[in-house]
């Protein structure tokens, strides 16, 4: 008896929670009716309830975007993304609508889930010690400090491939990628140059990086649930080193030329009380805006690199010629990097076909009106590289590997904007730029390349990465 009482229970509370579900969706989609004819809003569908689109946005990006251009509007439509309402806004005009009016009509916005792990939830970005580190890290990232940074980058390519890579004849790229940029960013920003110093942040940074993009359930045993604690336990960590890294600076014991040396020796030149919480928060972000995007470009460009014996050899004579510049030793420099055209040009088409990132959201602070729709305030807005990458009447033929078209100037204003544009522009973009071709320049110039299973599948989530971690058959050259 008493077992049926609790079938009957479950099932009756099944069905109440089912009901109810449906009440709310349908009285929301009744407002949402009323809405329409009130506003114009651009045609499209909201998918399932809560979850939206938001599984077929996440598992096939490009698809996603490109089947609902041809059937709603090749310029807008709508749908819904993690419980959101958004405006997928298309093509170049739609870039330079959204990067042109990113005070007066939108805001920055990060989905909630994704903010928290990036520990920016609470993050004051008008306080003094947001603003100071944004300040050091611009000049951290001006010109001038490029010209320093690019034998430190060379310096660790080197180091990175005599110790992961030289030792074998098959490596996975996009781990040792990931490997290689986080180390980077760690020596960069922090100032670890020890292996166990990296480690020590490492493994908390990794299960915040995957925690990041999975579903947003915050319960024991899920993968954002644990990258939720990662993250305190990171954070944590980076108080710390703050906090040491002061009591150094006042023995005058450390003279880095890091970013968070810079960050505490400007709070002390200028008298400002910093919060370690906020400067921890916001390393966090940049070790993760500096960590999967570069490494996933590194990948699918080896990748390209080996699938593309004509395109690596072009490569390759472009560095074995800055190559027999150098003297025995010497490492690269600024002015070598201007030199590595083609080589760019080869990483744009990578980025074309693979972008890093699939593109980004604003929230509208007004109602906003584009191309005869209404978008109502509150909304979320979202500009998306593949409505122009593969777009035929910008980049004819666009499935095909081509690094010849980024030569001459031959795309069109907002057509390609990996690093976004306007205001909110990566502020790394030159930093991201020199350390994918300093890398490039140190595997070219050592190894020939051969990828071990040409069919490879390469999934999203949602961003892109091979399935076996890109697994390449590496050969040195001959002397």
């Amino acid at each position: 008896m008493e077992s049926i009482f609790v079938y009957v229970l479950n099932y009756t509370t099944f069905l109440i929670l089912i009901i109810s579900i449906f009440i709310l969706y349908f009285s929301v989609f009744k407002t949402k009716i009323r809405c329409s004819s009130l506003y114009n809003i651009p045609p499209g569908k909201n998918g399932w309830p809560i979850i939206g689109e938001t599984l077929e946005y996440v598992s096939n990006n490009q698809k996603f975007v490109w089947d609902r251009m041809m059937k709603y509007s090749p310029d807008v439509f709508k749908t819904s993304i993690i419980g959101e309402k958004v405006a997928v806004l298309c093509g170049p005009s739609a870039n330079k609508f959204i990067f042109s009016n990113e005070t007066n009509l939108f805001k920055f916005w990060l989905p909630p889930s994704v903010a928290a792990i990036l520990s920016v939830t609470n993050i004051d970005t008008n306080s003094s010690s947001s603003r100071l580190v944004t300040e050091e890290l611009h000049k951290f990232l001006k010109l001038y400090s490029m010209q320093y940074l690019v034998p430190i980058m060379d310096s660790k390519a080197q180091q990175h491939l005599q110790s992961f890579w030289v030792p074998d004849n098959e490596v996975k790229v996009h781990l040792l990628a990931k490997e290689f940029t986080f180390a980077l960013s760690c020596c960069l920003f922090l100032d670890y140059h020890k292996s166990e110093q990296v480690t020590g942040i490492s493994e908390p940074f990794y299960v915040l990086n995957e925690g990041a993009v999975a579903m947003p359930i915050n319960f024991p045993g899920t993968l954002y649930y644990k990258a939720r604690k990662r993250e305190a336990e990171l954070r944590s960590k980076l108080v710390d080193e703050i906090r040491q890294r002061k009591i150094e600076l006042s023995r005058k014991n450390h003279g880095g030329f890091d970013l968070l040396t810079r960050v505490l020796m400007a709070s002390q030149e200028n008298g400002v009380m910093i919060d370690e919480t906020v400067v921890a928060g916001r390393i966090i972000s940049l070790l993760f805006a500096s960590f999967f995007t570069t490494s996933n470009t590194i990948t699918f460009v080896i990748d390209n690199l080996a699938k593309y014996p004509h395109v690596y050899e072009k490569v390759l004579q472009e560095q074995l010629e800055i190559a027999r510049s150098k003297e025995a030793g010497e490492l690269l420099t600024w002015k070598d990097v201007q030199k590595m055209k083609y080589s760019w040009n080869a990483v744009c088409e990578t980025m074309r076909l693979e972008p890093p990132a699939q593109g980004s959201f604003r929230e509208t602070i007004t109602d906003v009106t584009y191309a005869g729709f209404k978008i109502p305030k509150g909304w979320k807005v979202h500009w998306n590289n593949h409505s122009t990458n593969m777009d035929p009447k910008i980049f004819p033929d666009p499935e095909k590997f081509d690094p010849t078209r980024f030569e001459s100037n031959k795309v069109p204003p907002f057509a390609f904007v990996p690093f976004g544009a306007g205001p909110r522009m990566c502020a790394g973009k030159e930093y991201t730029r020199i350390e994918i071709l300093v890398f490039l320049h140190n595997v070219v110039t050592k190894f020939k390349l051969h990828k071990i299973n040409p069919n490879e599948k390469v999934i999203y989530n949602p961003n892109p990465h091979p399935v076996e971690g890109l697994r390449i058959h590496i050969q040195p050259h001959e002397n």
